[in-house]
């Protein structure tokens, strides 16, 4: 599924654990409570994405642009953030492993 074009899709709830979306166009995507747990979302645009409360445990994250996403509440453990670019970002109440995040 890489290469795709879910601009401003509802994907709430959704299960996507393991999927392929790299270098994929979620912008303003509703992926909140979304399973994205082992995805590879690498150079995946998610600016202004609706990630809260979206299980991202081990995903590929590596140069993804999550700039002014909301990811309040969202459980990044493990995941690879190599690259991530998070300006204006919401992280609140989000959780990140010790030591995990890159």
């Amino acid at each position: 599924m890489g290469d795709v074009n879910l601009m401003g899709v509802s994907l709430h709830g959704v299960s996507l654990h393991g999927a392929c979306l790299r270098g994929a166009c979620l912008r303003a995507a509703d992926l909140s409570a979304a399973d994205l747990s082992a995805a590879d979302l690498s150079a995946a645009d998610l600016r202004f994405a609706d990630l809260r409360g979206a299980d991202l445990r081990g995903a590929d994250l590596r140069g993804a642009d999550f700039a002014r996403a909301d990811l309040r509440g969202a459980d990044l453990d493990r995941a690879d953030l190599t690259g991530v670019h998070l300006i204006g970002a919401n992280l609140a109440g989000a959780q990140f492993a010790p030591g995990k995040a890159r």
